[in-house]
């Protein structure tokens, strides 16, 4: 782990890590709060390191300290359940030999792959200075281990979209996943003119991968919209299909727009498209498009129209979440028929 004034949740991921691990490093980048003072209740392997804007500098030094013949990696605010840590436990126990370990990372309903536990003898290496991540190879094992990220403050906002500033200002030259997720943190800190040119020029450029590409597209189409361009937002949105597989978010994004357009029965298309998709296996997964978005969206479309259909697709959504703000009240209304 690398660590930074995180008092408030080392010992809740600690506590979970160490019903695991064999071994825990803890590399701490210049706390002044009682991270470090908490860290070494559980292990006496606690080290410093100078911070220097790269966060894979520091994850690498982490990686060097370590002893065992695989490597995990956690942040201070990420939780494992019991479930979960059963889990970790049967794989460890297991002949299986994998080079790299991909788990599920969830952050609420937002869910992706990781590189996250990694043989040591292979020499994983981290690359990025921000949004830092390890490039897998050799016999790759996806497993059902999910990791929750679970956040119980907000951090700076602004900490990545500076470091990537800073990094221009010295003359850097990004690589597509750097470019993109530039791209990325202009958009969420509302430079959407300039969020804009980034994605284009990441769309340019060679060797991207895929679940990038779309991820680019639905959020420049995201971006026009919000500068009010919406038929450059929905041909960005056609756009992708030429270049991505289909996927539940990207039809639901469309259905928006048609409806936005006031198209309600082209929105009705796009969003039974949308229950068709294969289900998203890599990039960030918002799990709710898949069918719980189109289910709600498509009982309220069609109510007026085929008040059966509306209600099938209604109850559709209520066994998917009925606690869902949405379902509920639209329950209001089904109710009374």
């Amino acid at each position: 782990m690398i660590v930074k004034n995180e008092e408030d949740v080392l010992s809740r991921a600690l506590e979970c890590a160490k019903k695991f691990a064999d071994e825990i490093v803890i590399v701490d980048t210049g706390s002044t709060d009682k991270t470090k003072e908490i860290a070494r209740k559980f292990t006496d392997k606690v080290f410093d390191f100078k911070w220097c804007d790269d966060f894979s500098k520091a994850r690498n030094f982490a990686f060097s300290l370590a002893t065992c013949d695989y490597q995990m990696w956690l942040d201070a605010d990420d939780f494992v359940t019991d479930e979960n840590i059963k889990k970790i436990v049967t794989l460890k126990n297991s002949s299986a030999n994998a080079d790299v370990f991909m788990c599920k990372y969830v952050f609420g309903n937002l869910t992706y792959f990781r590189e996250r536990i990694l043989k040591r003898e292979r020499n994983f290496k981290w690359q990025g200075f921000v949004h830092e991540v390890i490039s897998p190879f050799g016999k790759i094992e996806y497993t059902d281990i999910e990791i929750e990220h679970r956040k119980t403050r907000a951090g700076d906002p602004k900490r990545n979209l500076r470091l990537y500033q800073n990094a221009l200002k010295k003359g850097a030259k990004f690589s597509p996943r750097e470019q993109y997720y530039y791209a990325r943190e202009l958009f969420y800190g509302g430079q959407f003119e300039k969020a804009i040119t980034t994605f284009r020029k990441f769309l340019k450029m060679k060797d991207l991968y895929g679940p990038d590409v779309l991820g680019a597209h639905l959020l420049l189409a995201e971006c026009q919209e919000k500068i009010g361009t919406k038929d450059a937002a929905l041909s960005t949105l056609f756009d992708a299909l030429k270049s991505c597989t289909p996927t539940s978010e990207l039809c639901c994004k469309i259905a928006y727009l048609f409806e936005k357009e006031n198209m309600p029965s082209r929105a009705v298309f796009w969003f039974r498209c949308a229950l068709c998709c294969e289900k998203q296996t890599s990039g960030f997964v918002q799990r709710d498009f898949e069918e719980l978005v189109p289910c709600i969206e498509l009982s309220r479309l069609l109510y007026f129209s085929d008040k059966d259909e509306a209600k099938t697709f209604h109850e559709r959504a209520k066994k998917i979440s009925p606690e869902n703000q949405f379902v509920k009240f639209n329950e209001k209304f089904f109710s009374k028929e």
